[in-house]
């Protein structure tokens, strides 16, 4: 309960810091983007079954670095301690077009994002993986249309009984249609992993972007067996700070 709490919290403090426009909050698939150099950036989302806080720093031009907590609600019950798992990584874009609406970056990191695994392998296995992904995005339609394409690879260590190493594929596609406004974008993502304890996942909804200072979305997750094994019901923000946290100072 006290976990929830804190993440309402930093909500209500965080909302009036958004100074940028917004590219996904609760999604599993990443964009190429690394915001501008010196811009924190807070994600902040609550579903009915797991619940985040992100926080990014782009101390450096063209590199991000993350910390998240995601908080599970397993039993529908805010009352009950279904525990968490954390994740660490830092993000470096490669290439951007002239246009600034597609890419390819490369990320790192420790912890694995719990869509990749299911049950109680979120709290066991996630500190103990560390992983690589590659966002691509690739525009159509002169902007409709977007497509996010993230393949990965993570490796578990003293995972079960035997203490091996696991080694998995992972994989992230999301699409984003503007159909009449640039505000309002239709958005679905498929996502899961080969070699863990993972189901295939999907996710889709409403992402709303009213003012360039702050990003909506509201999604459904759940795996395709319908085993509600995913986040459920979200509602989830991502807000940025003007620039002012760079090593060696801001431009």
């Amino acid at each position: 309960m006290a976990r929830r709490t804190l993440l309402a919290a930093m909500i209500l403090a965080t909302i009036g810091c958004a100074t940028e426009p917004a590219h996904g909050q609760q999604y599993n698939s990443d964009s190429w983007i690394s915001k501008p150099h010196g811009t924190v950036t807070t994600i902040l989302t609550f579903g009915e079954r797991q619940s985040m806080w992100m926080m990014t720093f782009s101390l450096i031009p063209r590199w991000e670095f993350t910390a998240a907590v995601y908080v599970y609600n397993n039993d529908y019950d805010p009352a009950t301690d279904d525990g968490y798992s954390t994740s660490f990584y830092a993000k470096y874009m490669f290439y951007e077009n002239e246009s600034q609406t597609g890419g390819f970056a490369v990320k790192a990191g420790t912890g694995l994002d719990p869509g990749y695994i299911d049950g109680n392998g979120r709290l066991q296995d996630g500190g103990r993986t560390f992983w690589t992904n590659a966002p691509v995005t690739i525009p159509f339609f002169d902007n409709r249309l977007s497509w996010d394409i993230m393949p990965g690879a993570s490796v578990t260590i003293d995972n079960g009984e035997e203490q091996a190493a696991v080694w998995a594929f992972t994989y992230s596609t999301r699409l984003a249609w503007y159909p009449i406004y640039p505000e309002l974008a239709i958005v679905g993502e498929v996502f899961g992993s080969k070699g863990l304890n993972s189901s295939t996942k999907y996710r889709g909804g409403l992402r709303w972007e009213p003012t360039d200072r702050i990003n909506i979305a509201f999604t459904y997750n759940d795996d395709f067996g319908g085993h509600k094994l995913g986040a459920g019901w979200e509602i989830g923000m991502m807000l940025f700070s003007p620039p002012f946290f760079c090593l060696g100072g801001c431009d």
